[in-house]
């Protein structure tokens, strides 16, 4: 047993320290939110598991384990991190991660309630108590709040007392010893102890072992990723360690590193992020791909680094740097290392030292038939994550193409201080989403890059209406994207014979740059290509509204980052399942639970594969939300609080509502198609007025709010229901304030009667 309070002392004197191999703190607001109610309750928290131990060479965070005895954390870093963050305010010294998961917890007197800063909710209620402030300055100076009310002041301070006193709490912890014990021992213990958390993976391991020899790897390496992501190109640890995997050893596994001293893999490393850089800069100023989004095939890369290796850390010259291009950019279009990584990156790792670059493009072609050829129909995905989508980027800075408003190349010393671009529908999403499907609405056919202040100023207008007005101020300049110069195609009606042409332009002129690589550059004098910024779509897109809403209050909880439009390949059979909104490959926190999926378009995935390889698979926002929210719950140790009203028989004002309720979801279903499958559900559990402040509350908007925003009747949404005189006063000021944003944010407007 060890008392909270000399545990967070033991961290602050460098006692008590975190091995190397353990991944970073991954925790989210409920997870600390249920931790603290555990801690006031009194409810057991678990035991720590922790490694006396002398030993020198074991690579550690927060300190060096130098001379002396010392403890290593072996299970317990997520609590423990949290409640150090929550009672110190600041992270511990080995930490690694997000600190907002533990920043601003309040306490509320009255209701014994743990919930994270809210200014509207919180700001002038004085039950609500800063914790990391009540640990620094002790429970009297809140005495003053409530000076009027002797007897709730004495309640409140009990219960601040109570709170204030976790930290002498009896911690249930272990010890193992042995100054003697191998790294691979330790890892085995630590992955049997952490049945619920992060297993270690190949890679882990292998870099544990190089810090105990070279402390300062995993640094050196994030230092690296950290100059990358600032020039907006993200790459994982595993990753960059594959990339010096493969210059110190020329093996795709891991397990090659057993052989290789510090010394040797800190001269690889060195090596490999300078290759990656050489590489990225032929990559953005060659191929134009200058931002993550559009970068391709990144597991080409190691293959990469492996030949600059074995090139002296250079091309030969312009011709084998577009050699090299050429085979990457078909590396990634055809999923070269989708399934089976290590094997692929192996049989290339091989190749290219018999046969360089140019045996590489060889076997590829050998795979793809005989050829590399890139035809029309392969331009048929969607979304911006379609492999495909890159390489219309690609061809738009390459070639040269043109903005419809100022007739200039989309170039960034062209542009000036119009640089940034903008994704734009050439058919707008609003003329065709009553006609088409979402895969035909956001084809890549239908997509073209230009600036900001064009994208804002051709609006909803139709081809047929804006082309003739482009083609005559600036001639030449729809030709310059690939636009069908048919007047015929350029009408609603004709939408898919349009994409058709536009697909066969595009493969066109993909072939001839393609071409142009695989001959070769004549000379390293070809213009350098600058950054451009590229922006997020068009802003009036309901469902992107949604899932962004969505992804925004998921990373205020805590939870990962996912990809956005992300197509998902199966690893085993090749070819694309799913072209999904949003991916968590990882689970919503990282490398806990299964990977997760947001598809919403179902009837285009293949769902029973996706859930046959493990993933969850969610197919709408409203789904995934009510998920998490219940994860939120379980892990707060919370069930749901909400007051809400019995529905039909609290009198006339919510019998009419409820009624109005039920008229809304009829007129959906009969005169706009749409039928809200989960909104009598909730009417049923919750009540009509339980249900429009569970919608309203929601942090995105609904399902249905999505869906007849594409129908064009935002009338029938319980937004603007709830704006109707005579429903507006069974609602606070906050909710209607939320429902008339959410209205005018679309472009619609609806007054009070």
């Amino acid at each position: 047993m060890a008392k909270l309070s000399m545990l967070l002392d033991q961290i602050d004197a460098g006692t008590v320290l975190l091995p190397e191999f353990q991944r970073g703190y991954v925790w989210n607001r409920d997870q600390v939110r249920g931790l603290m109610r555990s801690m006031y309750l009194g409810h057991p928290v678990g035991s720590l598991l922790l490694w006396e131990t002398s030993a020198e060479e074991m690579a550690v965070r927060g300190g060096s384990t130098g001379s002396g005895t010392h403890l290593l954390l072996l299970d317990g870093q997520q609590r423990i991190s949290s409640l150090y963050g929550v009672i110190r305010g600041r992270a511990p010294a080995f930490f690694e991660g997000d600190d907002k998961a533990f920043t601003g917890l309040q306490f509320n007197v009255e209701t014994e309630v743990f919930e994270f800063h809210r200014p509207l909710k919180m700001n002038d209620n004085p039950h609500w108590v800063d914790v990391t402030e009540l640990f620094q300055q002790g429970p009297v100076p809140y005495l003053t709040r409530f000076a009027d009310d002797p007897d709730r002041a004495k309640l409140y301070l009990t219960r601040l007392n109570r709170l204030n006193q976790i930290v002498d709490k009896n911690f249930p912890q272990e010890e193992i010893t042995g100054a003697d014990r191998t790294v691979d021992e330790v890892v085995d213990i630590f992955n049997r102890v952490n049945s619920g958390g992060t297993k270690l993976s190949k890679g882990d391991l292998a870099l544990a072992k190089l810090c105990a020899q070279w402390p300062d790897a995993r640094t050196s390496m994030r230092e690296a990723l950290g100059r990358w992501e600032g020039s907006g190109f993200s790459f994982s640890l595993d990753w960059l360690l594959r990339n010096a995997t493969a210059v110190a050893t020329g093996r795709a596994l891991f397990t090659a590193l057993d052989k290789v001293d510090a010394p040797t893999f800190q001269r690889a490393l060195e090596g490999s992020v300078n290759h990656v850089g050489t590489f990225l800069d032929a990559v953005s100023g060659r191929l134009g791909l200058d931002h993550d989004r559009v970068l391709m095939g990144r597991y080409a890369l190691p293959v990469v680094s492996r030949l600059l290796e074995l090139n002296g850390g250079r091309f030969d010259d312009a011709r084998h740097r577009d050699r090299v291009l050429y085979w990457y950019v078909h590396s990634a279009l055809w999923g070269r290392y989708t399934g089976s990584t290590e094997t692929y990156l192996q049989v290339d790792y091989d190749i290219l030292k018999s046969s360089g670059v140019d045996g590489l493009i060889d076997a590829l072609a050998r795979l793809r038939g005989g050829n590399l050829e890139i035809r029309p129909h392969d331009f048929e995905g969607a979304t911006k994550g379609a492999r495909f989508y890159p390489l219309l980027y690609m061809l738009t800075r390459v070639h040269g193409a043109r903005d419809f408003g100022s007739g200039l190349e989309l170039k960034a010393e062209s542009l000036g201080r119009l640089s940034s671009l903008q994704v734009h529908h050439v058919f707008p999403k609003k003329v065709l989403r009553n006609r088409y499907e979402s895969r035909q609405v956001n084809a890549i056919a239908n997509f073209c890059f230009l600036t900001q202040q064009t994208n804002l100023e051709v609006s909803d207008r139709t081809p047929e209406e804006y082309f003739p007005e482009v083609e005559a101020r600036h001639p030449g300049v729809l030709a310059s994207q690939w636009i069908p110069t048919d007047p015929e195609l350029w009408k609603v009606e004709n939408y898919e014979d349009f994409l058709a042409a536009r697909r066969e332009l595009l493969a066109e002129a993909a072939e001839n740059f393609l071409g142009g690589l695989a001959a070769g550059s004549e000379s390293s004098e070809e213009e350098t290509l600058r950054p451009v910024t590229v922006l997020s779509s068009e802003p009036d897109d309901a469902r992107s509204v949604q899932v962004q809403e969505l992804v925004d209050e998921l990373l205020r909880l805590g939870f990962a980052k996912p990809e956005l439009d992300a197509e998902i390949n199966d690893p085993e059979r090749g070819g694309a399942i799913a072209e999904a909104e949003a991916f968590w490959p990882d689970g919503l926190q990282h490398g806990l639970g299964k990977p997760v999926v947001l598809e919403l378009d179902p009837e285009q995935a293949d769902l029973p594969r996706l859930q046959e390889l493990g993933y969850e698979v969610f197919t709408s926002v409203d789904s995934l939300l009510g998920f998490v929210n219940r994860l939120g719950q379980e892990a707060a140790g919370e069930s749901e609080r909400e007051e809400l009203e019995e529905g039909f028989s609290s009198g006339p004002e919510t019998a009419d509502f409820g009624r109005a309720m039920l008229s809304v979801y009829e007129k959906a279903k009969n005169e706009a198609d749409y039928t809200a499958s989960f909104f009598l559900g909730m009417v049923s559990e919750l009540g009509p007025l339980g249900t429009a402040r569970k919608l309203l509350n929601s942090p995105a908007v609904s399902d249905g709010f999505a869906n007849l925003w594409e129908r064009g009747r935002l009338d029938l949404t319980v937004e603007a229901l709830v704006l109707r005189s005579e429903f507006a006063p069974l609602f606070t000021e906050e909710e209607l304030g939320r429902a008339r944003t959410r209205l005018e944010q679309f472009g619609h407007r609806f007054m009070d009667e």
